[in-house]
C-alpha cells in the first residue's frame, strides 16, 4: 500500500451525552449508560416529545465568555471536540497549506437561526447580534476550527443530514490520498434540541413518543422501538497521512481504510436497501477487503421501525451475518449530523480494545433481523477491521471501513 493510500487515526476528540470528552463517552457506552432524560423545562410544555439526550456537560463551562458569545452551540461543541482530538493527536506540526479541516453538520447553526428571529420578531433588525450570520452558517464549525489551527488546505462543509459526518471523514481521506493535505481534522457536530426541531421530527413520526423511563426510549432493533431520541454532541479525529504521521512518531489508533458514499436518489426520508448494500459494498472495495474481514459493525440503527430493518437487511445482504453489531445510539441518541463520526470513534476503540458496546435496551431482538447484534453484555474479541454506518434524509449512504492499528 502506498504512503498516500494508508491514512491513519492519531487523535479523538468528542463532546456527547455520555461525557464532555472521548475517554468519558467511551467508558459510558462500556458502561451501558444513558444519556437520555426527560425534558422538564419549560419551553417543552405542549410538545409530543418529552425526552432528549443533551450534552452530559455544558459547553460554556469549557469555553471562554467571549467564545460563548460569538459562537452558536454547533460550533462550540466542534471547538471542544477539535481541541481535544488536537491535543490528543500530539498538536502535530504541519505546513498550514497541508492541513485541511472537514467538519459536517445536519442542521448548522439552526438554534441562532430560530433565536434570532425571535428577537427580530420582538425587537425589528437593530436588537440582531453582529455575529448572527457567522452564527447561523453551517460551515461556521469548520471555519473557526480552521481559524483557531491555522489551516490553510481547505475547510469544507458536507451537509449531508446524519450521514454528514461520516462523510467528513470520507472527504478527508479522499484530501490525503489526493496529496492535497498531510493531516485534516475531520469530523461532525449537531446541536438542534429545541421545541422546533422537535416539533417538526416528530410530526413526520421520526422520533419515539414512549412515555416512561427515558433511558429505556431509544433500543434499536428491539422487536418494541418506537423512534429514535434527539441528541446532540460533536465527534472529530485527527487523520494524517502514513509517512507523515510515522516521521513524527504519532501514537495511531487505527486506519481509515476505504470508504463509500452512495446517493439513493429515490425517496426524501425513507432508507434504501439497494443504496445502503452499494455503500458498503463500495467501501470494503474501497480498503481492498473482503466482506469475511469484517468483525465489526457499528451501526446506524436510530431505532426507528423501519430503518433498522433496512440496515440489517442491507449488512446482511453486503457482509453476512458474523460480525458483531452494535448500535450505541441506544445510549447516546442520535446526534444527527455528529452521529457517524462518534460511531467512527466507538469504532476505532472497539478495535483498539478488543470490546464491542453492548446494545442498550435491547431485549427482544426483532425477528426479521437476522444480525449478531451485541446486547447484555459486551462483546469480547479480536479483530481487524471494523465497518461504521451513516444514512441520512435524501438518500444520503456512508460506509466506513476502519482499520486496527
Amino acid at each position: 500500500m502506498s504512503d498516500l493510500a494508508e491514512v491513519l487515526v492519531t487523535g479523538l476528540g468528542a463532546i456527547t451525552p455520555l461525557g464532555a470528552d472521548t475517554p468519558s463517552t467511551w467508558a459510558g457506552m462500556l458502561e451501558g449508560a444513558s444519556g437520555a432524560t426527560r425534558i422538564e423545562e419549560e419551553w417543552a410544555a405542549g410538545l409530543p416529545v418529552r425526552v432528549a439526550a443533551g450534552l452530559a456537560v455544558e459547553p460554556l463551562s469549557l469555553l471562554t465568555r467571549v467564545e460563548a458569545r460569538k459562537l452558536d452551540r454547533c460550533e462550540q461543541l466542534a471547538m471542544i471536540a477539535s481541541r481535544e482530538a488536537w491535543r490528543d493527536a500530539g498538536t502535530p506540526e504541519v505546513a498550514p497549506e497541508r492541513l485541511a479541516v472537514v467538519i459536517g453538520t445536519g442542521t448548522g447553526g439552526v438554534l441562532t437561526t430560530l433565536g434570532q428571529d425571535d428577537t427580530f420578531e420582538r425587537g425589528g433588525a437593530r436588537r440582531l447580534s453582529p455575529y448572527a450570520v457567522p452564527m447561523l452558517m453551517p460551515n461556521g464549525p469548520a471555519a473557526w476550527v480552521s481559524m483557531e489551527l491555522g489551516a490553510q488546505g481547505g475547510a469544507r462543509t458536507p451537509v449531508s443530514a446524519c450521514a454528514s459526518g461520516a462523510e467528513a471523514i470520507a472527504m478527508g481521506l479522499d484530501l490525503i490520498r489526493a496529496g492535497r493535505a498531510d493531516v485534516v481534522v475531520a469530523g461532525g457536530t449537531e446541536a438542534c434540541l429545541h421545541p422546533f426541531t422537535i416539533a417538526a421530527f416528530a410530526q413526520m413520526k421520526a422520533l419515539s413518543t414512549q412515555d416512561g423511563d427515558p433511558a429505556a426510549v431509544s433500543r434499536p432493533f428491539d422487536a418494541g422501538r418506537s423512534g429514535f431520541v434527539m441528541g446532540e454532541g460533536a465527534g472529530l479525529v485527527v487523520l494524517e497521512r502514513a509517512g507523515f504521521a510515522r516521521a513524527r512518531g504519532a501514537r495511531v489508533y487505527g486506519s481509515v481504510a476505504g470508504a463509500a458514499v452512495t446517493s439513493s436518489a429515490d425517496h426524501i426520508t425513507a432508507s434504501d436497501v439497494a443504496g445502503q448494500v452499494r455503500a458498503i459494498e463500495s467501501a470494503l472495495r474501497d480498503a481492498r477487503l473482503g466482506a469475511s474481514d469484517i468483525g465489526v459493525v457499528h451501526a446506524h440503527a436510530t431505532s426507528t421501525p423501519s430503518g433498522d430493518l433496512a440496515e440489517a437487511e442491507a449488512v446482511a445482504k453486503a457482509i453476512g451475518t458474523h460480525p458483531v453489531v452494535t448500535a450505541t445510539k441506544s445510549m447516546t441518541g442520535h446526534m444527527l449530523g455528529a452521529s457517524g463520526a462518534v460511531g467512527a470513534i466507538a469504532a476505532l476503540l472497539a478495535l483498539r480494545d478488543g470490546t464491542v458496546p453492548a446494545t442498550r435496551n435491547l431485549e427482544r431482538l426483532d425477528p426479521a433481523v437476522s444480525l449478531d447484534v451485541a446486547a447484555g453484555e459486551n462483546r469480547r474479541g479480536s479483530w481487524d477491521a471494523a465497518l461504521a454506518n451513516s444514512f441520512g434524509f435524501g438518500g444520503h449512504n456512508v460506509s466506513l471501513v476502519l482499520g486496527r492499528a
